[in-house]
């Protein structure tokens, strides 16, 4: 599959498909989530939909103007069709994956896993096209893993912020925001990095994982504190934990220095 241009050609296609398939899903439950919200008694999470489902429209459908390039790309035989192509897969990941909570949460479909789904196996189509070694494609995967979570540490704090009552937590929750969703943004650098063989590739892994772990430990345990409960805020920092030990490793900067010779 390494170097495959029709397979390529193929997957680009059916990433611009799927950014029409988001624009119309998105359209489509973008209002009836938000009024489902409202009558559930939590207008704090309708107005987290009503902002984050537009932010991550407008990722989505944009990751489909990438992907023509990439078909472009794969047409003319350059070499950075497939980095393109892990790029924008990767938007479309995040892009229809959190839709999926709302809608679930209160019995609705959640018809953008289809989305997500799709995109998730683009990005690994652009990988095993590009000749990834395995070794990084499960550091990849768990990368993923970490930007998505990430990512989903930001979007719980605006809701959390919206409801408290107690003046330090909506301080932490206030405050910790943006820095899960420049994590987010940080590991989303990061793999990109590392598929695109750069030097700098790990210490943006180290910050990335840092920033996880300043992001998410804060308002998690304070969601313990106060819930007396496990907080879905800790699986970002706790990964995120695991993965910086392992950036910290030799092998694994011996293993990214490696795809750089690729």
């Amino acid at each position: 599959m390494k170097g495959n241009k029709k397979i390529g050609i193929t997957l680009a296609i059916v990433g611009i498909l799927t950014a029409l398939l988001l624009l119309y899903l998105m359209a489509d439950i973008y209002m009836p989530t938000v009024e489902g919200k409202i009558l559930d008694g939590r207008p704090d999470e309708a107005v987290t939909v009503r902002i984050v489902f537009a932010l991550l429209g407008w990722v989505g459908i944009s990751a489909g103007a990438l992907w023509v390039v990439v078909l472009y790309g794969f047409q003319n035989n350059k070499d950075w069709a497939w980095v393109l192509g892990s790029v924008a897969a990767m938007a479309q990941i995040v892009a229809g994956f959190f839709p999926m909570i709302p809608p679930a949460s209160i019995g609705m479909p959640f018809p953008t896993i289809w989305v997500f789904l799709i995109a998730f196996a683009l990005w690994f189509g652009m990988l095993l096209i590009g000749g990834v070694q395995k070794k990084i494609l499960t550091l990849l995967f768990f990368s993923g893993i970490a930007y998505v979570l990430t990512f989903m540490d930001g979007v719980g704090a605006i809701s959390r912020y919206q409801t408290v009552d107690e003046s330090f937590a909506i301080g932490m929750y206030g405050i910790s925001q943006m820095v899960n969703w420049w994590g987010a943004a940080a590991w989303a650098v990061f793999i990109f990095a590392v598929i695109k063989g750069k030097s700098w590739a790990l210490p943006v892994g180290i910050f990335a994982a840092s920033m996880s772990i300043f992001g998410g430990y804060p308002v998690g345990l304070t969601d313990v504190i106060r819930l007396g409960r496990f907080s879905m805020f800790l699986p970002a920092p706790i990964i995120g934990t695991i993965l910086l030990v392992v950036l910290l490793l030799p092998a694994t900067k011996k293993l990214i220095e490696n795809q750089g010779g690729k």
